[in-house]
């Protein structure tokens, strides 16, 4: 079981399951992967910036298309200190999206991984 499990809003039992993500994916007909490069020094500040960017560009996206929805790298740290973890209420509830892997989706199913990069993948879903 992932560390992250209970502890943020993007990891289980906080998103849908498999079964219920798959429903909701085959409504979408595009599908746009993302891939960042990242400094590993600063993998929580690198990380904190690609989910930015994938917010910002929901929201660009959402112009042409009204159902956007990205997923985020990894479990969210759009707060440098989550009060998840401490037991309170997230501070940013409507911006946090789940994390590809805690909906089963297996980045490498949809493109080939070379693991000794330094990089974070996504999705964002387009319709």
């Amino acid at each position: 079981m992932c560390n992250m499990h209970g502890k943020r809003l993007s990891c289980p039992p906080f998103v849908p399951s498999w079964r219920e993500t798959k429903e909701w994916i085959s409504f979408y007909k595009k599908a746009l992967l993302y891939k960042f490069s990242i400094d590993m020094d600063e993998f929580e500040i690198e990380k904190r910036k690609v989910i930015e960017f994938l917010l910002d560009k929901e929201k660009e996206f959402f112009k042409e298309y009204p159902f956007v929805y990205a997923l985020f790298p990894g479990s969210c740290n759009l707060c440098l200190d989550c009060p998840i973890e401490k037991g309170h209420e997230c501070l940013k509830p409507t911006l946090v999206r789940p994390a590809l892997d805690a909906l089963g989706i297996e980045v490498t199913s949809i493109t080939d991984v070379d693991f000794s990069e330094s990089v974070l993948y996504s999705l964002v879903f387009l319709e």
